[in-house]
């Protein structure tokens, strides 16, 4: 029997179309697509921290059990089905949801969409392979120096490199050449509203940073310190920076704190500590290093740094995000970059585009954004939101008007500061499955009152990150948790696609797999479990096991029980 056709029923593109090194687990990843033929920038706020050890902050179990209680009574009795029992499973459940049905023929055209991003970009670049790449490598690879100076035209300022270190790249190195130009991107990003800036006698010192991605998928992570150089009178800001492979935005965000006492004393004293810094070892997750410079009136002094075990949450500023838009506009804004739309927010103020963007992106764990990221676009850049591929971009509120007389194709333009959309689709709220997206809002509504459930406490602000990424880890496990399930019986390390999206028991559920599986995110992340180069278990897997293990059906079914168990060997083996 025909089935009727939602008005609901999600929109797609019409045209076809990434480091936080941390442990062996969850990660937030940067795009390996570029914005221009040499690189993708994407820049991230954080504010100035103490100089303590980071450590990672585990939420209390009575918080998770309450998260796993809402979504259990939002989803009822039902649970996935194992590869024997999955091909009757739409017969079984067809009727059991009133979610938007799928649109045949725009999820023709999505699977053509992205299997043609995938043959052009068919690698899957996972943190942890990044992490085996770099363990050899130096500290950081370039520090910079980037000021204003005013261009001939009109009262304005330009950046550009005032001091550098190490000087110069070695000339016969390949990888040294795309840096070099690479380095000539660097200072727009430094100050990608360069145009607004005017002499002050008083600015606060302000800590962010950015990625350039380049074609092969190479990333720098570029950390930053804005500060107002000593002096009297009205001056201009200047910018130091950290080039590194290395994804630690407290450890860096230390040295730049050094950088800039230094500085205070004497410039010259800033090339042999970043020289110190540049000898020291690489260091492994958990592990610290030390590094021996001299200052004038303190004699020789040894710099601790610490590289977290596990700093997946420690830049990000769920907080922000949910002061910023109600919870109903924030997960339509996460729906739609499930589906690798096109979404622009918008704000008057660039820290609240780089920790909106970033948690944004957070949210997709244990997926990776692969598209496009630029939190922060500069104005003379905004022709980029032109491109017909995927992205999350920002831009501030002056930039609207011209944004909106661009002819972007289908695109959710997210005006932060009112929490409104200004440009959409108008599916966006009929993407997730209905008793998912129930669950999830109610944990983000209700947050305050489950954080208060135990009293008062510190650190509320890991607290929140922790509950929020807690929600959404298991919104996931709940749709794709059951993934190990249908890796390939015959001992091929392979997903029965088929399988795997019947076995669903929420006719919602498998009408919005249909889709998500034919996006570059699920197909890398698929990619890299049948290949079994997903690292140590993460959040993810350790919650997917609970849930495997927590299912009634197999105590009555012996075949179910065979399958969860090399689901778990394969959980234990990766």
């Amino acid at each position: 029997m025909a089935q009727r056709e939602s008005p609901c029923t999600p929109k797609l593109p019409p045209k076809p179309l990434k480091l936080r090194v941390e442990r062996k687990e969850t990660l937030t990843a940067t795009p390996p697509t570029p914005t221009s033929p040499t690189e993708a920038p994407h820049r991230t706020a954080f504010p100035k921290r103490p100089t303590t050890t980071h450590k990672t902050y585990r939420l209390p179990q009575q918080y998770v059990n309450k998260i796993h209680v809402i979504f259990d009574a939002k989803r009822g009795r039902k649970r996935v089905k194992s590869q024997a029992q999955g091909g009757s499973a739409r017969e079984e459940t067809s009727g059991t949801e009133s979610d938007p049905e799928d649109n045949t023929n725009g999820g023709s055209r999505r699977s053509v969409y992205v299997q043609s991003t995938l043959k052009r970009r068919p690698g899957y670049r996972t943190l942890e392979r990044d992490l085996i790449q770099l363990q050899q490598q130096q500290l950081f690879q370039l520090f910079v120096v980037v000021s204003l100076r005013k261009s001939s035209p009109g009262n304005t300022y330009a950046p550009e490199i005032t001091q550098q270190f190490p000087n110069k790249f070695a000339k016969s190195s390949r990888h040294s050449r795309e840096a070099e130009d690479r380095l000539k991107a660097i200072p727009k990003f430094c100050f990608p509203d360069s145009q607004d800036w005017r002499p002050s006698g008083d600015l606060p010192s302000e800590t962010f940073s950015f990625v350039l991605t380049g074609e092969d998928g190479s990333r720098w992570f570029c950390y930053c310190r804005k500060i107002l150089p000593c002096g009297k009178g009205k001056r201009l800001p200047e910018v130091h920076c950290i080039v590194s492979r290395l994804g630690c935005f407290n450890l860096f965000a230390k040295i730049l704190e050094e950088v800039e006492r230094r500085r205070e004393i004497c410039p010259a004293l800033v090339s042999p500590f970043m020289c110190s810094v540049m000898e020291a070892p690489f260091p492994a997750p958990g592990r610290t290093i030390t590094v021996k410079s001299f200052l004038p009136g303190s004699g020789n002094e040894v710099l601790t740094l610490c590289r977290p075990v596990d700093s997946r949450l420690e830049h990000v500023d769920f907080e922000s995000l949910l002061q910023c838009l109600s919870v109903g506009r924030l997960l339509q804004v996460f729906a739609s970059l499930l589906l690798e739309r096109r979404v622009i927010f918008i704000a008057n103020k660039l820290s609240v585009l780089s920790r909106c963007g970033h948690a944004a992106l957070a949210l997709l764990y244990p997926f990776t954004w692969q598209h496009t990221f630029v939190p922060v676009l500069p104005a003379s850049m905004l022709d980029i939101s032109c491109s017909p591929t995927p992205f999350l971009m920002g831009a501030l509120a002056p930039c609207l008007p011209e944004l909106l007389e661009l002819p972007i194709e289908e695109v959710l333009i997210v005006d932060l500061c009112a929490d409104k959309f200004v440009k959409q689709l108008g599916d966006e709220d009929c993407i997730l499955p209905s008793k998912l997206q129930a669950a999830l809002q109610q944990i983000l509504e209700e947050r305050g009152q489950i954080l208060r459930q135990d009293g008062d406490r510190t650190g509320q602000q890991c607290e929140l990150s922790s509950l929020v990424s807690e929600a959404f880890v298991h919104f996931f496990v709940e749709l794709v948790g059951h993934y190990s399930l249908h890796m390939g019986a015959s001992g091929a390390r392979e997903l029965q696609r088929e399988s795997f999206c019947k076995s669903h028991p929420s006719r919602g559920a498998r009408q919005f797999l249909q889709l998500f599986m034919d996006t570059q995110m699920f197909s890398g992340f698929i990619h890299d479990k049948e290949l079994r180069k997903g690292g140590g278990k993460g959040l993810f897997e350790v919650r997917a096991a609970e849930y495997l293990a927590s299912n009634p059906e197999s105590e009555s079914s012996g075949f179910l029980k065979g399958l969860k168990g090399i689901g778990m060997k394969f959980l234990q083996k990766k």
